[in-house]
Parts: C-alpha cells; sequence; structure tokens
C-alpha cells in the first residue's frame, strides 16, 4: 500500500466529520475524509434535521448553535441542499406549558437576545387552516432551521469533492495517531487528525475516550404521512414535553411544575424520555419521534408500546391520523461530562464525541472551532 500525505485526516464521514473537513477545505488545505461505510450510517442520517437554536441552554451551545445556523446556510447554498429557515413551533397543550413557554418569552429569551416570539391560541389558529388551533399557543422560535439529512449528507459529501476533498469510503481505519493514519484503503500521513467516531468508542483511542465515561442512547423514531390530506406543515412542531428535555427550558423553575404534572399523569412518559417531535421532509411527510433508552449499547430491539405512545401524541397534536411508512432507531452519544467533548490524544490528533443529540445543532461550528484553533 502506498503512503499519501495530507494537511488533514478526517476519520468519520458524518456531519461532525464533515464540518472538520469543510472548516479545512475552506483554508485551501489538503483533506482526507475516512468513512468506514459507504455513507455515514449513524446519527447524522437518521435525525430530525432541526437546527434548535431556542432550545439551547445559555452559554457554549447557544453560541454553538447561531455560529452553526450561519454555517448551515452558507453550506446549503453550497451544496444545494434543502433547508427550512422559517423557524419552529413549540406548542402549548395545556396551562403548564403554555406559562412555561411565556415565563421563558418573557425572560431568559430577553435576557439572552433568543429571537422567539408568543403566538396566542387566537393566532395559532390561524396557521395551517385551523390545525393547530386546539392548543393554548406557541412559542415560535424564528431562528431554527430544519435540514432533511438524507438528503443533505450526500450532497455535502459530492460538495466536499469539489472542493478537493478526497473521500475514501469502506475506510476501515485501525490506527490514527502521531501523524499516522492505517486503514484498510491505506497507509497516510498527516499534519492533523480529527477523530469523530460517532458513538463507537472502541475502535480507536478507547482508553483516551473511557475518560469520559461515554454511553449511548436509543431513539424510537418513525416516518408517517397524514391521512386526511391537506397537511402541508412548513416548519418543525416541539410541545411542552420538550421543555423538560432541552437545555434553555429545563431549569427554569415551572419546568419542575410541568415535570410533576406530568409525572402525576403520564409517568410513562417521563420513564421512556418520550417527547415529542414533528419535522416535515420535503416530500410532505413526517419525522416523529423520540424516545430515550440509556446504556452502554443499543438494544436492537424496539419496543412496540413506545411507538403507539409516540404515534397518539402525534395524531393528538396534528388533529388526523397517520400511516406509518417507516421505523427506525436512533443511536447519539449521551450522559457525558459536558455535551460534547474535544480530546487531545497526542499533538497533532484530537477526538471529538457528542454526548447529546444536538450534532445537527452544534456540529457545524464545533469543527470550525476545532479547525481554527489548530489552523488560524
Amino acid at each position: 500500500m502506498s503512503t499519501q500525505h495530507y494537511d488533514v485526516i478526517v476519520v468519520g464521514g458524518g456531519i461532525l466529520g464533515m464540518a472538520h473537513a469543510w472548516a479545512a477545505a475552506r483554508r485551501k488545505l489538503s483533506v482526507a475524509v475516512l468513512e468506514r461505510s459507504h455513507q455515514a450510517q449513524g446519527a447524522t442520517i437518521r435525525n430530525f434535521g432541526q437546527v434548535l437554536v431556542t432550545g439551547q441552554a445559555p452559554g457554549i451551545m447557544m453560541d454553538l448553535a447561531r455560529q452553526s445556523r450561519s454555517l448551515w446556510l452558507d453550506l446549503a447554498a453550497q451544496a444545494g441542499f434543502h433547508v427550512r429557515s422559517n423557524g419552529s413551533l413549540v406548542l402549548a397543550r395545556n396551562h403548564l406549558e403554555l406559562e412555561l413557554l411565556e415565563d421563558f418569552a418573557q425572560g431568559r429569551a430577553q435576557d439572552e437576545g433568543v429571537a422567539c416570539q408568543m403566538l396566542s391560541g387566537k393566532e395559532l389558529a390561524g396557521l395551517f387552516d385551523g390545525r393547530l388551533g386546539h392548543h393554548h399557543g406557541a412559542l415560535q422560535g424564528l431562528d431554527d432551521l430544519q435540514i432533511y439529512s438524507r438528503d443533505a449528507l450526500p450532497a455535502i459529501t459530492s460538495s466536499l469533492q469539489a472542493m478537493g476533498v478526497d473521500v475514501y469510503t469502506q475506510a476501515h481505519v485501525h490506527y490514527a495517531q502521531e501523524g499516522q493514519v492505517q486503514s484498510s484503503v491505506g497507509n497516510f500521513t498527516a499534519n492533523s487528525i480529527f477523530v469523530c467516531p460517532g458513538h463507537d468508542y472502541s475502535s480507536l483511542h478507547r482508553e483516551l475516550l473511557d475518560t469520559v465515561k461515554p454511553s449511548v442512547t436509543r431513539l424510537q423514531m418513525l416516518k408517517v404521512r397524514a391521512q386526511d390530506g391537506g397537511w402541508a406543515l412548513d416548519r418543525p412542531l416541539l410541545t411542552g414535553l420538550s421543555c423538560l428535555h432541552y437545555g434553555a427550558f429545563s431549569d427554569l423553575p415551572l419546568a419542575d411544575t410541568l415535570r410533576e404534572h406530568v409525572q402525576q399523569r403520564h409517568g410513562v412518559l417521563l420513564d421512556q424520555g418520550i417527547h415529542l417531535l414533528i419535522s416535515p421532509t420535503p416530500q410532505g411527510d413526517l419525522i416523529i419521534g423520540d424516545s430515550h433508552d440509556y446504556g452502554q449499547q443499543a438494544s436492537p430491539f424496539n419496543q412496540e408500546d413506545t411507538d403507539q405512545y409516540l404515534l397518539d401524541l402525534a395524531q393528538t397534536v396534528l388533529g388526523c391520523p397517520v400511516q406509518v411508512l417507516q421505523r427506525w432507531q436512533g443511536v447519539y452519544g449521551a450522559k457525558g461530562p459536558a455535551p460534547f467533548s474535544v480530546l487531545q490524544a497526542d499533538g497533532s490528533t484530537h477526538v471529538t464525541v457528542m454526548h447529546t443529540g444536538l450534532g445537527m445543532t452544534t456540529g457545524l461550528a464545533i469543527g470550525e472551532r476545532n479547525i481554527a484553533a489548530r489552523y488560524d
């Protein structure tokens, strides 16, 4: 096998890896990406595609989300994939959810400069032919984006190749450090190596990754089609249940009140980590989820009652029956010491992993900052 040299080698072709590759390519560095599959099959293509700026906790995650939003718009213009930029709606299904959203809009959102506004029940009923009119109101996040990841990742890959990035697929990497990369498709040298392994914590730098005690969460997700026709959703939907999950809301005092309310009436939703997300696809179908099952590895066995809870919630929110088209699992990093970790294996090798399902929301900015720290 021949040895080829690059300024930057990225191990992992998911969105976090591609973020590093794009950032390096924009700086006119020679770049290679090594991906073990024909195309990345992990969290990048199994998600909702939501870039949820509104939902991020103040501080680093909000900063990363805002930077990623700008980068996503630039990347979409370059690569030519579909992006929705008309925000999101967090629906209040009862007065407690409405109070929590109003508290956020009047307090933290103003303090942090979050672009959002409250919609009354009457204003909400004026959207989508009144289909959401049975809700008490909604928080409209104005800066949130949505990307259909299954189409975006191939487009991003092709765009990076057009920039001169070499993408090696079906490449199993078994050594990546000290400027040396050994793989099933050849041996390489590099000035910098960025390892973005997703939730694979054992193939490379296992001892280093063990220091952050990584685990995973398994999510049950579905693609459905509304059965009453004409339900043309043009932005992601969330509900007050999501406020118990996302950092922008989950530490507010009223979140504890809502959590107790849900625990008393629908404790199974908290037990299974269920909070409803609905994202439209460019074809007009809907991706719904999700649940959270935490552990050291993802069980291959889905629970039918979990899917049914999600379907019941979705049909109540949408006000119509839905037909299931696909079911799958998302598997993300979870429960680390921070939302993500950037670990230095040696002077030229960094390992970056997410400990949340926020790779789409923050990944482009993480890649940009890692490359900038190395080269700017």
